[in-house]
């Protein structure tokens, strides 16, 4: 039985130099059929936010830059995309859906390794389910050194047996 794919904030907004790779390599993940649903996050950055009050950062806000990426709209069902603020990490009502379908173990990708995914991957491990995050499917906007040290906080606080690679790096570590 398949297992669902939750696709981290891989919206417009989250693409520069060091993330441009990730959505081919997820078109590539999701073409090997192993993995439903198909689920959604992407992050709002509202006009209250700490990151606009304390961060003066005010990316991120509005379309186009909230849009999931043109490679992976095709995939996503809006009934299946999750919305949400800040470093919430994992929404309510994702958290819901979750419980709701009796949910054990989950596949992990997207941006920010450091930041979106080893939040969100953390607070699925609190609830009781078990993250699996395919490293070579996730980056940093930050670059590599940000990508790793959030690969190394996830390593201690799920286990690194949860980190595992899909096969879609080419050999390369960092962006190609």
């Amino acid at each position: 039985m398949p297992e669902p794919l939750l696709i981290v904030d891989v919206q417009c907004g989250f693409i520069n130099q060091f993330t441009h790779h990730i959505p081919q390599r997820i078109v590539s993940l999701i073409k090997k059929d192993e993995y439903a649903p198909l689920l959604f996050t992407r992050f709002l950055n509202s006009t209250d936010s700490p990151y606009q009050r304390l961060l003066d950062w005010h990316s991120c806000s509005d379309k186009p830059e909230t849009n999931i990426v043109p490679e992976l709209e095709a995939f996503a069902k809006p009934e299946l995309i999750f919305c949400k603020t800040g470093l919430c990490g994992m929404p309510d009502n994702l958290c819901n859906y979750f419980c709701n379908e009796g949910i054990e173990r989950v596949f992990i990708v997207g941006i920010d390794t450091d930041m979106c995914v080893l939040k969100i991957a953390m607070d699925i491990f609190d609830i009781g389910i078990e993250p699996i995050i395919f490293t070579d499917c996730c980056a940093s906007t930050a670059g590599l050194q940000a990508h790793l040290a959030g690969l190394a906080v996830l390593s201690r606080n799920i286990g690194a047996p949860r980190l595992r690679d899909a096969g879609l790096s080419d050999g390369f570590l960092a962006a190609p």
